[in-house]
């Protein structure tokens, strides 16, 4: 259950759903409407300042989730998006699209699978013309798939789970930076798990501590051009990816209460650090990866 009004003054531990969470098994990818209880993406709960006015905007994962937060947050600041997702996602999408352009902002979908280097350059380039430019890139589509032992992990879903959360970053990046104009920001999406690895997500947590190391040396290599490249690593999040194969189904019933806050974050409650990393406001921050973990302390 969504609250009306993040913006006051609330008890970070009661503003949102806390464990047991009922069953509710999925099928890849997931959708936000089996989600119970629902999350909130900032529907209601955000508003905008006008922080990213004029603003062109690439964001994957768009459908749902903290893609689907950070879209709607965008929009509110004032910013044009793109929106990628797969296309079995797109009834998600389009209600992104309907909050996009209640805030008078161009919304575009450019469904696909990011494991195919060439939808990625073509996604780029689409991204590009449609919007008229493009200063803000933001990576948050991700494949996350539990399983208990290595001798169960087949090189078909390590492939996947690299080709999805490495590969598709760099094919992104590759063809984004000749279009990013000085003051342009990339925002990658790392995970508590590039820290602290859950035995049962192996292949995810390796790739997600690629991202952190990708992100620090991308943002070394690019800052000479005046692009700015951080990440946003989140710790338990509650979004179609958990109950679709992301955790164990025994374990989403308490999903989030191993935190120290004792609840799983919201959508709603990434979103602010990826409007605030691709604002003017972050101007001296770049190679740095931020926790949103409700308590557990990044190293």
């Amino acid at each position: 259950m969504a609250t009306d009004n993040q913006y006051s003054m609330q008890n970070p531990l009661t503003q949102y759903p806390q464990p047991e969470f009922p069953d509710q098994p999925q099928s890849a990818p997931g959708t936000v409407h089996k989600l119970h209880p629902a999350a909130d993406h900032g529907e209601t709960s955000y508003k905008g300042f006008g922080r990213l006015a004029g603003r062109k905007a690439l964001i994957t994962g768009a459908d749902s989730g903290i893609g689907r937060a950070a879209a709607i947050a965008y929009a509110r600041e004032g910013a044009d998006i793109v929106l990628n997702y797969l296309p079995e996602e797109e009834s998600d999408a389009r209600e992104v699209v309907q909050l996009i352009e209640a805030e008078g902002r161009k919304a575009i979908c450019l469904p696909g699978d990011l494991k195919d280097e060439r939808f990625c350059q073509s996604l780029v380039s689409q991204a590009v013309e449609r919007l008229g430019g493009l200063d803000i890139l933001v990576n948050v589509a991700g494949k996350q798939q539990a399983v208990e032992a290595i001798a169960d992990i087949t090189t078909e879903q390590f492939d996947a789970t690299f080709k999805s959360n490495v590969y598709a970053l760099f094919w992104l990046c590759k063809a984004a930076l000749p279009h990013l104009p000085a003051g342009a920001t990339i925002i990658n999406t790392a995970s508590i798990q590039s820290y602290s690895p859950s035995q049962n997500l192996l292949d995810y947590a390796s790739t997600k501590a690629a991202i952190v190391a990708f992100t620090k040396a991308l943002a070394k290599q690019v800052i000479a051009q005046g692009v700015r490249v951080n990440a946003v690593a989140p710790g338990p999040i509650w979004t179609p990816l958990q109950p679709s194969g992301g955790q164990p189904r025994d374990k989403i019933p308490t999903f989030g209460s191993q935190t120290p806050m004792g609840r799983p974050g919201q959508p709603a409650e990434c979103a602010p650090l990826y409007v605030f990393l691709a604002t003017q406001e972050s101007s001296y921050i770049t190679g740095e990866t931020f926790g949103v973990t409700g308590g557990t302390p990044l190293p």
